[in-house]
């Protein structure tokens, strides 16, 4: 058995014409705080311009686009993906004619910016006693950046 594996081998190597595998280099670090080190930094970032939906994020996912299971689901509405808890039932097909796959973590954002831009807060009015606030202190914060 070993003798015939051993040849086998032998063979293998003599008529393997591709290259042996080289050394490569390692990617240079690059230091923590040139990137988003969270995705609630990345969220907050991404809608600098509308700080009431990062809020919304925090209250619909707690800035969490993915749990053991992949995509997360909404706890009361398991048509509620991604960080923005966007309703596949009402969204998806919408969000599809823009080229958006809410799934994703930039379709579901994207979405999310498109869908306030259109409709405000209202779809996400059931989580409003959570955001408003923050909602409120967001905005007066991004008011007093731009003065």
């Amino acid at each position: 058995m070993i003798e015939t594996l051993n040849g086998l081998l032998l063979f293998l190597s003599v008529f393997n014409t591709a290259p042996a595998i080289a050394a490569t280099e390692v990617a240079p670090m690059v230091p923590v705080a040139n990137n988003p080190i969270t995705l609630e930094e990345y969220v907050r970032d991404y809608f600098a311009d509308n700080p009431a939906l990062a809020e919304v994020a925090k209250c619909e996912s707690r800035f969490r686009h993915f749990d053991r299971n992949g995509v997360l689901r909404g706890d009361y509405d398991y048509n509620d993906v991604g960080v923005m808890q966007i309703n596949e039932r009402y969204h998806a097909e919408r969000a599809k004619k823009l080229g958006l796959d809410i799934k994703t973590l930039e379709g579901n954002l994207s979405y999310a910016k498109w869908l306030y831009e259109k409709e405000g807060l209202q779809p996400w009015a059931s989580s409003g006693k959570c955001w408003k606030a923050g909602a409120t202190l967001a905005v007066a914060q991004s008011q007093k950046v731009k003065e």
